[in-house]
């Protein structure tokens, strides 16, 4: 299963982007309120997408859909819990801040609600009745908080496998090479980035 994406816009369309990522090209379905936030992304530019990630017999084809932050991947894993509202449904739905959907289902605003694309009255009640009591936490988002940020504990990870199982350090040496490098350069986001934090170190060191 897919849960992150980082890599390069290589299309960019009205509601996806395909993000190119180790040679491989996913096509990545957006929500009309990421897709504003990465109005000023263009092709060739850098993205990093929570994933969710759809695949039933009934839909056989591989829908990956993707948000700036986690805790909107949490609340879209919510949204679609609703009867009658699935994930296609739900990333259509999302035109507005999930913060202030969740505020809106916290205070029953069922009028707010149906103003998002494709939900009617009976459907926003649905909402209310399902949800409601469960989104103080997604109605918290700060406005600015919309980027989102690789953990630095899964690519230092993926830095660290594949030191000791590709390139032959000992765990402990290669452990070591990693805490300096990310001291010594805590902006590191990506696997390539701490790779060559890396080997700057060791270069400069002997």
């Amino acid at each position: 299963m897919i849960g992150y994406i980082e890599g390069k816009i290589i299309k960019k369309e009205e509601d996806r982007i395909l993000v190119l990522t180790n040679q491989i090209g996913y096509e990545v379905l957006m929500p009309a309120v990421v897709m504003t936030s990465l109005q000023d992304k263009q092709v060739g530019d850098d993205v990093s997408l929570y994933i969710f990630y759809q695949q039933t017999e009934r839909q056989p084809k591989p829908v990956l859909i993707g948000f700036n932050l986690e805790v909107e991947k949490e609340f879209f894993q919510y949204f679609i819990s609703v009867e009658d509202i699935g994930p296609l449904k739900a990333a259509k739905a999302l035109t507005v801040p999930v913060r202030e959907i969740a505020t809106a289902i916290e205070a029953g605003e069922i009028n707010a609600l149906t103003q998002l694309k494709g939900i009617g009255r009976r459907t926003a009640q649905k909402i209310v009745a399902t949800l409601g009591g469960k989104m103080g936490k997604f109605a918290l988002i700060r406005p600015e908080d919309r980027q989102a940020q690789a953990p630095v504990e899964d690519f230092s990870k993926q830095v660290l496998d594949v030191m000791i199982k590709q390139l032959g350090h000992r765990m402990t040496d290669a452990q070591q090479m990693i805490e300096k490098a990310l001291k010594r350069n805590s902006a590191i986001k990506t696997p390539e980035e701490l790779f060559e934090e890396v080997y700057r170190g060791e270069r400069e060191g002997k």
